[in-house]
């Protein structure tokens, strides 16, 4: 690291942008070490994040309740072991509320501009709107799921009935008794098309390619589980680490060679033929790379709903949309009265659409045209006083993300303290680790499936 300047230890107003479970951490984790001076930007009008934003029909999280919630703040009172949306947006409303962060967050507020000034070595915001903060340190908290992605499929401004993407869903739109064409059959769709396909007069999925799906072992929990939890705390503390640690076990499955991962693509290869009893549909399910070159979804009704009378499966994907429908790619015309893109987000793209420029002028989405690269995921050469959450290779595909947040938010107050000791003015990576990181990154990339 390397540190620059002086000034008054404690004096530094801090602004977060984003108030989704990363952005709530940090706020947490800055009150309790006595820093007051910060302000919390979202561009929505409450707390949430992607868990305010997405309020598709089935919305759950894949990671148990006890491990997808932070550490120092684990809950007796959730409903089920696979929380779904309401519960993790009340849970993310409640921290709020307990460690008094809404005094410190400004709603309705999206950055579009964060420049670096040289001269008084603090961080210029602009928002939306034109209004203009100023802070000593900028923490990105905006996460990678924020930007639903829209494929620009031709005839797709042709096309006469509705059309929303799954993170936007639209709730005025009647689905009950409708032709509905749902595009993508990703980590969002496996959640809501089995809620859809029980009120659509008829349903067509169309997959681009299959992914390898594992039972959800989901349930309720009982008075009597939740009772326990509340008479001895260290029950709830000890089932956290038996799940991050069962979780954490899966991390060999991404690995070349692994044994575990071939043990699992056996599994999951049997479970496509013992729940899926056409042997046309098994093959257009089954997945045609290794187990662990993509994240394993979770189900336990996806096979089932594809077995419906009234749901399809276009394996060839869709092509185009028409008037009155979406042709797939084998140019098969598929009436619809409704369309739904499941097609994820554009999680490649960090930070953007916000316009970060840093020293002498430098913008950070031209440095990473060619692939975003930070030191720990966390700090970026040439951008003194600026910290990310969960930012570049930080991402996680076996265990619970909410583990890799609080890292990196503690990470974040012993830079902030020892800018204090020293009374640092600044404080950024130098070039030659950033790139030595990144380097070690890829090379150990080399030993993944994918």
């Amino acid at each position: 690291m390397m540190i620059q300047g002086a000034t008054r230890p404690g004096n530094r107003s801090i602004a977060i942008i984003g108030a989704g479970f990363s952005g709530i951490c940090m706020g947490i984790k800055l009150k309790e070490a006595n820093f007051e001076n910060f302000t919390i930007f979202d561009k929505g009008e409450g707390p949430g994040g992607v868990w305010r934003d997405n309020t598709y029909p089935g919305a759950a999280c894949d990671i148990p309740s006890n491990l997808y919630s932070y550490s120092f703040e684990q809950r007796d009172d959730w409903t089920r072991r696979f929380p779904e949306q309401p519960e993790i947006l009340n849970y993310l409303q409640s921290c709020s509320e307990k460690y008094g962060l809404f005094e410190h967050m400004r709603l309705n507020t999206e950055i579009t501009h964060s420049e670096f000034r040289e001269e008084s070595s603090d961080w210029l915001l602009t928002t939306k709107t034109g209004s203009i903060f100023n802070a000593s340190i900028v923490i990105f908290a905006c996460g990678q799921l924020d930007r639903p992605f829209v494929p620009d499929l031709p005839g797709i401004d042709d096309f006469q009935g509705a059309l929303f993407h799954s993170a936007r869903w639209d709730h005025s739109i009647e689905l009950k008794g409708s032709r509905v064409a749902v595009i993508g059959n990703g980590a969002s769709a496996i959640q809501f098309v089995p809620r859809v396909a029980e009120i659509a007069s008829h349903l067509t999925v169309f997959q681009r390619s299959p992914n390898w799906i594992s039972r959800k072992r989901d349930r309720s929990f009982s008075e009597n589980d939740l009772e326990r939890m509340r008479r001895f705390p260290f029950v709830k503390h000890f089932l956290r680490l038996f799940s991050y640690l069962a979780f954490e076990a899966r991390f060999s499955i991404f690995l070349r060679h692994s044994i575990i991962g071939w043990l699992t693509s056996k599994y999951l290869a049997r479970y496509i033929n013992r729940r899926v009893q056409s042997p046309e549909l098994r093959e257009k399910l089954r997945p045609d790379f290794e187990v662990g070159c993509k994240r394993i979804l979770r189900s336990s009704d996806w096979y089932k709903t594809l077995q419906l009378p009234n749901v399809s499966l276009e394996s060839t994907g869709a092509f185009a949309l028409s008037e009155t429908g979406v042709i797939a790619g084998d140019r098969t015309q598929v009436g619809a009265d409704v369309v739904i893109f499941a097609t994820g987000f554009d999680s490649t793209n960090f930070l953007a659409p916000i316009r970060i420029k840093g020293r002498e002028g430098a913008y950070l989405h031209r440095i990473w045209k060619d692939g975003a690269e930070a030191y720990l995921g966390i700090t970026v050469a040439g951008f003194p006083n600026l910290f990310l959450l969960y930012g570049p290779n930080t991402n996680l595909g076996h265990n619970s993300v909410i583990v890799m947040i609080e890292a990196q938010t503690r990470y974040i107050l012993q830079a902030l303290a020892l800018m204090d000791n020293d009374g640092a003015a600044t404080l950024e990576v130098r070039p030659e680790a950033m790139h030595l990181y990144n380097q070690k990154i890829v090379s150990q990339a080399g030993m993944a499936r994918f």
